[in-house]
């Protein structure tokens, strides 16, 4: 038996003078699909929406078919026509591709899948556009020779059985071919291996013509059908070939199969019957069986108008195909766009809760109960030091010096239990707020993903620390304002007879004692001494001097707790921005809009 022999080939650019004379740049619609490439490639849909996965695969099957077919054609829109040769397993392709060059090149084989590189057959003078990388470049070129009968092909080369390769494409030059024409033998559609039937919907994408093999037995299954409709979809020039027909149901099976293109937009398509014949002892059908096909295809490569409305109008379908692609690709980032802003906006509702709550404590007396309660009664004696006290700052200045100077002032105590107390209400309130984002999360498909293998709940073992060290720091920064703001000299006598240390202490407690939410006993102990407090604060350095002080404390108190949270909700935060930048939704619609206005042409 003769078959077909593979040797490497070395790939050369296509320069064949015959091909370039009618070429068309079209050099905006190719700056536009290589846009639209790039934008489709950088395009990786990463978080579990709905439409995600059916998305990814639909741009990645763009690119592809960007790169086998329609990039090639558009920048050689009068190269020669592929026809690939497509169907379901059994349904005789191999045998048919045999007739078709009248000598066998490939066999069919009694295993399946019959896994073998696809062969590639095209007329000697049209070999220069198939040996470089012009279409399937991510296939190797591997050039084959037509092995006699009997003959073993040389040692370390692959005869014409099963290849275990589907990454390479076997180029094979052959005078029976029509010029301007190129035969593919693709793999089963329906094979059971997933290579193979990954490299046959490869193959039909890069396809100016399909040459759909079926048999009267199963011209109506399902997987055939629904590649028919794709390429019904997509304007392909198809010719369904109706293989092992017997000439009694003949009639009757190519009607029904008539009907069945018709209602999927396929009734342009030609059928061509190969009666069921008996093979010669080579494997070859009779010439008659294939003889309408042959001339068909002759007189497709002898006319060059109408291989040229062929490539067009496939052309033209996979371009409009690539912009609803492009289109479908931009509802799909859309859709995580909004994906990712609610997931940001759920992290951002259970740290504001948080902020919230923390800043509530510092506005309604609570940092003012237990401990801090007790240092506050250490540090000015007990309620009834207030209660004695005579109306006039002046007398509140003098009692409040007298008492400073007769008994050691325990204000670092104070200090002490707001940092105790501040630091146990943020740490609660952050831990609540990881809890909750991370819940919210995990009720989201994507949530779950981005959270897979984090803890992002737990705080880290330094975090109340890193808590305490701000409070200290906001502590600190309030003393440096009491220093700056008694560095007049009246202002500075003052100060210096109580203290800076008791004065910064005494705006720490002013600024957490408005009493909401003290009651009794509290709201005269608490509230009171800290609007006394806040009298005496203003005999030293005016009312609006602590006006502005008191706001100026809170409000760097507030910042430094936002920090706080804004650092642990960005461990949340930063799983999104790990996923980087991605083509925006109106990046892709403008793309696609711009494919179809510079294709109006084709």
């Amino acid at each position: 038996m003769s078959g077909t022999r593979h040797t490497a080939g070395t790939s050369r650019c296509w320069h064949n003078d015959r091909v370039n004379t009618h070429e068309t740049p079209a050099v905006p619609l190719i700056e536009a699909l290589e846009g639209t490439r790039e934008l489709l490639r950088s395009t990786t849909l990463p978080l579990a929406t709905a439409s995600a996965p059916q998305q990814r695969e639909g741009a990645a099957r763009a690119v592809a078919q960007l790169d086998d077919y329609v990039l090639p054609r558009v920048r050689s829109l009068d190269a020669p026509l592929l026809a690939v040769v497509g169907g379901s397993t059994g349904a005789g392709k191999s045998t048919l591709v045999n007739a078709l060059v009248g000598h066998p090149v490939t066999r069919s084989g009694a295993i399946r899948p019959t896994t073998r590189r696809p062969l590639l057959i095209h007329h000697p003078g049209d070999a220069v556009a198939f040996t470089a990388q012009r279409v399937l470049p991510r296939l190797a070129r591997v050039h084959g020779t037509v092995v006699a009968p009997g003959q073993t092909p040389p040692a370390g080369e692959p005869g014409d059985g099963p290849v275990e390769d589907t990454g390479s494409l076997v180029l094979l030059a052959d005078t029976n071919i029509p010029e301007g024409l190129a035969i593919l033998d693709a793999p089963d559609v329906d094979s059971i291996s997933d290579d193979n039937r990954a490299l046959a919907a490869q193959l039909l994408s890069a396809a100016d013509l399909w040459l759909f093999v079926t048999t009267a037995n199963r011209y109506a299954d399902a997987v055939p059908w629904q590649l028919l409709r794709n390429a019904a979809g997509r304007d392909i020039t198809v010719a369904v070939v109706l293989d092992r027909v017997q000439a009694s149901s003949a009639g009757e099976i190519e009607e029904d199969l008539r009907r069945m293109l018709d209602e999927e937009g396929l009734g342009a398509a030609p059928i061509f019957a190969v009666a069921e014949s008996p093979l010669n002892e080579t494997g070859m059908l009779p010439p008659a069986a294939v003889e309408p096909l042959r001339e068909w295809l002759e007189r497709l490569g002898a006319d060059a108008q109408a291989r040229s409305e062929i490539a067009a109008r496939t052309l033209g379908g996979a371009v409009r195909e690539l912009a609803d692609t492009t289109e479908r690709t931009a509802e799909a980032v859309a859709a995580q766009q909004r994906t990712e802003e609610h997931l940001r906006r759920e992290v951002a509702t259970s740290f504001d809760e948080a902020l919230r709550a923390i800043v509530d404590s510092t506005r309604d007396g609570t940092l003012l109960r237990g401990e801090v309660l007790s240092r506050w009664q250490d540090f000015v004696g007990t309620g009834e030091f207030f209660r004695s006290l005579e109306a006039g700052i002046g007398r509140v200045r003098d009692r409040m010096t007298a008492f400073f100077k007769g008994q050691p002032a325990p204000e670092v105590r104070v200090e002490e239990a707001i940092e105790t107390g501040l630091q146990a209400v943020i740490v609660e309130n952050t831990a609540r707020a990881a809890e909750s984002a991370e819940r919210r999360w995990r009720d989201e498909p994507s949530g779950q993903v981005l959270l897979a293998g984090r803890d992002a709940a737990a705080l880290p073992p330094d975090y109340p620390e890193q808590v305490a060290e701000s409070i200290r720091a906001w502590q600190s920064d309030v003393m440096l304002m009491i220093q700056q703001k008694g560095a007049g000299k009246r202002t500075r006598a003052r100060a210096m007879s109580l203290g800076v240390n008791a004065l910064a202490v005494i705006l720490m407690i002013a600024v957490f004692s408005t009493t909401g939410g003290l009651t009794g006993l509290e709201v005269g102990i608490a509230g009171g001494s800290g609007v006394v407090g806040m009298k005496l604060l203003e005999a030293v350095f005016g009312e609006d001097a602590v006006r502005r002080m008191s706001d100026q404390a809170r409000s760097n108190l507030e910042s430094r707790i936002h920090g706080l949270l804004d650092q642990r909700a960005k461990v949340f935060l930063d799983s999104i921005d790990e996923l980087g930048e991605h083509p925006t939704a109106e990046q892709l619609h403008a793309a696609a809009e711009l494919v179809r206005r510079e294709s109006e042409a084709l």
